[in-house]
């Protein structure tokens, strides 16, 4: 198998700020300023690689999402060129770094859609590129998202391509596509049950059904049951309890409540499974991703804010950490966040063109870990 690289934040001498020191020493007295919270960053995770054509670098990195420490998947929105200069100075034909180190952002080009969806293992190294379904996010801009439902033996992995109007879901390998929601280029306005307009993240419950955020052109959730049969939505344009302004992301958790990320109202709702709506939480600047944790709270990455923000599930704020820049440990626009069995945390970067690892410190607070629902066990079969 070819190999490339995932946008690692390497500056290569372009002139930008290499960032404080990575390492908190444990014990330390004096000093630190703890600004990867109860993380250390993972050095070059991922390793550096060439899939990607020569003159070209992996362009907005979209979605993530750990099944096990050795097996994290990784949605790319293809391939953009690299320029030739930055601010007068030559760009090295082998640059390595994050493609928000150039002081761009990852979403200024037209990508070539290439390499869309990668499994990395815990060292960093590409093991597998589903290349043959790249041809599905052709004429638009790569995936969305990327997702497992806890509850699923079978492991299924769910990607949500906003600009093509589909949600898709493969078997576990990448052999099989399962199931296609929505129409390829064509798009539904809000009481349309059967078309999306740029749908963004997915959410599971215990029986097996499902929600769609949609999303970045929709004002709504919709609910399908565990065969991909509508169930029902709801949703309309507006600042009012149950009106969504970009419902970015969705989550659910043990008792069925869905929370949706209403981004540009900056504000967490959350409804029962009928759609009812229950509670807002206000004044959470531009929720890019949630998720509920194993143990119970709502995490929320905030575009914005470049930080990571820990909710009790009655919407009381109980830690933050995080740093915009695009130096290793740094974020720039967290669009997806996942962790491993082991503690480690994911996160996919889309304006900074990047996905990060970061490690637990030893002796860091368990509380201010991030805890992914657990899988259930594989299937025997698979």
């Amino acid at each position: 198998m070819r190999s490339w690289i995932l946008a690692l934040s390497i500056v290569l001498g372009l002139g930008v700020a290499a960032g404080p020191s990575l390492a908190v020493m444990q014990g330390q007295e004096k000093g630190g300023d703890d600004y990867t919270g109860p993380y250390t960053v993972v050095p070059k995770w991922p390793v550096p690689s060439r899939l990607a054509k020569p003159g070209r670098i992996f362009g907005s990195t979209s979605g993530i999402w750990a099944e096990t420490p050795n097996r994290v998947y990784v949605s790319v929105r293809g391939e953009i060129i690299l320029p030739e200069t930055v601010n007068g100075r030559k760009v090295p034909p082998n640059f390595t770094g994050a493609f928000g180190a150039l002081g761009m952002q990852a979403t200024s080009q037209v990508p070539d859609m290439r390499n869309c969806i990668l499994i990395l293992d815990a060292s960093g190294n590409i093991v597998e590129a589903w290349t043959q379904w790249d041809q599905l996010f052709q004429d638009g801009r790569g995936p969305h998202q990327i997702i497992m439902s806890p509850y699923d033996p079978e492991r299924a992995v769910w990607v949500v391509d906003d600009m093509r109007h589909q949600v898709f879901k493969f078997s576990n390998d990448g052999k099989k596509l399962l199931l296609t929601l929505g129409e390829s280029g064509i798009f539904g306005d809000n009481d349309d049950p059967t078309h999306f307009r740029r749908p963004t993240d997915v959410a599971f419950l215990a029986d097996g059904s499902f929600f769609v955020s949609d999303g970045d052109g929709n004002t709504r959730v919709l609910k399908f049951d565990k065969n991909g049969k509508f169930l029902k939505m709801w949703g309309t344009k507006g600042t009012a309890p149950g009106q969504f302004d970009t419902p970015h992301a969705i989550a659910t958790d043990r008792n069925g409540r869905v929370y949706v990320a209403d981004r540009s109202n900056d504000r967490i709702q959350i409804f029962d499974a009928e759609g009812k709506f229950l509670d807002q939480w206000q004044n959470i600047r531009n929720p890019y991703t949630i998720r509920v944790s194993e143990d119970g709270f709502l995490w929320v990455s905030s575009g914005v804010l470049n930080e990571f923000l820990k909710y009790d599930l009655n919407g009381k704020l109980l830690y933050h950490w995080g740093t915009y820049g695009t130096a290793p440990g740094e974020m720039w626009s967290v669009h997806e966040f996942s962790a491993d069995s082991d503690g480690n945390l994911y996160v996919a970067e889309v304006f900074g063109g990047r996905a990060q690892k970061f490690a637990p410190r030893p002796g860091a607070d368990p509380a201010k870990i991030f805890r992914q629902q657990r899988l259930m066990p594989k299937n025997a079969s698979n």
